[in-house]
């Protein structure tokens, strides 16, 4: 039986130092030897790219305190905050060895964030007329609730600060989500510290994934280098002389407009988070505009966040329906493994032990051969296709079926 181990849920877009930091607090405080990352892939929660490829980030995940590195599946990766966290939690909490899940927050309150968070799961009846209230007054959902929650625990001061801090939100959906599958795994919060996420400013040593991205678009190298371990500086600046970056999502702007031109009426309103008329409205942006920059410009409100635009871009792109959201939501995925070191060889042989059903991935021929699960393989599908859309990003070596060809990353 190993000691304890300790589960992350991140994107590491790129490894920074913010990142290295809330892996050694995290060990510190669980006592943990063992440490299991399920990261996004090629794309992203907000409805970008990843600057670096999945086995990239893999790299710089291994060279930096994690063991074990399993790759988060695009259906769950470019959703809401929910099914993110949804699908991430699965995946944890069908390893069977999972002690403890650190996410960072703003807020490193976990019986606070428990409370929010038994709220939005159990729903009563009060909460759920508050919020409809406020639906009505034509804000956002994420607006909507956060009053609704202020309201209804009946503490703004309090609360205020909490609901509307993106880590806290998505902090909140892993409680939910642990609660939701009624798992052991003991949940804790690191204090993010100097830099707030998506900020794009820095200070010493510490920067958000957002402001670094942003730096390797003005090639301010010299300053990236103290902002990531230089392990992942290595990563990054290889990465960089082999035309292997894809900086956002912008680099698939005319091929998403194509696309939307393409699409009738009735596919638009079959992609996720499409509702409510927006297809008309999206149909009309993609029709009068020649970049993401001016769809988002035309189409956007005080109704919906910029990021569910975002998203609902890369669906297009990525041929994602709302049939494949709701088959990711009635999924437990499988476990596929990016890489790994001598530890996380280790946890595989004891992922094995433990549960021995685990759909375990570390060859998708040999998955899509003999899995018989038509979920399964249509969650795998998207991964590949995924991964052979954002190569095309790539300035060279633009090759297909990476996910067929490219090993796993064993450190």
């Amino acid at each position: 039986m190993l000691s304890n181990i300790l589960g992350i849920i991140a994107e590491y877009n790129p490894f920074h130092n913010g990142h290295l930091h809330h892996i050694q607090e995290s060990k510190k405080l669980t006592d943990s030897d063992f440490c299991v990352a399920v990261i996004s892939g090629n794309f992203t929660q907000r409805g970008s790219t990843s600057i670096i490829d999945k086995w990239e980030k893999t790299k710089m995940a291994l060279s930096n305190g994690i063991d074990l590195v399993i790759e988060l599946p695009v259906l769950y990766s470019i959703s809401s905050a929910e099914n993110f966290a949804d699908g991430a939690i699965k995946i944890l909490n069908s390893l069977g060895i999972i002690d403890y899940l650190s996410f960072g927050a703003e807020t490193a309150d976990i019986p606070t964030l428990k409370t929010i968070a038994n709220v939005l799961y159990d729903e009563p009846k009060e909460y759920k007329s508050i919020l409809s209230h406020e639906l009505e007054k034509g804000i956002s959902f994420p607006k909507a609730r956060e009053n609704a929650l202020m309201m209804y625990l009946n503490d703004i001061r309090k609360f205020a600060k909490i609901v509307s801090s993106p880590n806290n939100i998505l902090g909140i959906e892993y409680l939910k989500a642990l609660k939701k599958y009624n798992s052991n795994i003991i949940p804790i919060a690191i204090p993010r510290f100097e830099s707030k996420y998506n900020s794009s400013s820095f200070s010493n040593n510490i920067a958000s994934s957002t402001a670094i991205r942003n730096l390797v678009k003005n090639k301010s190298f010299d300053i990236i280098k103290r902002l990531i371990p230089s392990s992942s500086f290595s990563i990054l600046i290889d990465n960089i002389k082999n035309g292997h970056i894809v900086e956002d999502i912008n680099i698939f702007e005319k091929e998403i407009i194509y696309i939307l031109r393409k699409m009738s009426i009735e596919e638009i309103s079959n992609l996720p988070d499409v509702s409510e008329g927006l297809e008309y409205s999206i149909k009309n942006a993609s029709n009068s505009c020649n970049s993401i920059v001016e769809f988002l410009d035309i189409i956007s409100s005080k109704r919906y966040p910029s990021t569910r635009f975002q998203r609902i871009l890369l669906y297009s792109l990525l041929d994602i329906t709302k049939k494949d959201m709701l088959l990711s939501k009635k999924s437990i995925p499988y476990v596929r493994v990016l890489g790994f070191n001598d530890n996380g060889k280790r946890l595989i042989s004891e992922i094995k032990r433990s549960n021995p059903k685990v759909q375990l991935v570390t060859s998708v021929k040999k998955f899509l051969d003999d899995n018989p699960n038509k979920s399964l393989k249509n969650l795998i599908e998207k991964d590949i296709f995924a991964t052979n859309v954002y190569s095309i990003g790539f300035e060279y070596d633009s090759f297909n079926n990476l996910d067929f060809t490219h090993k796993f990353i064993k450190k």
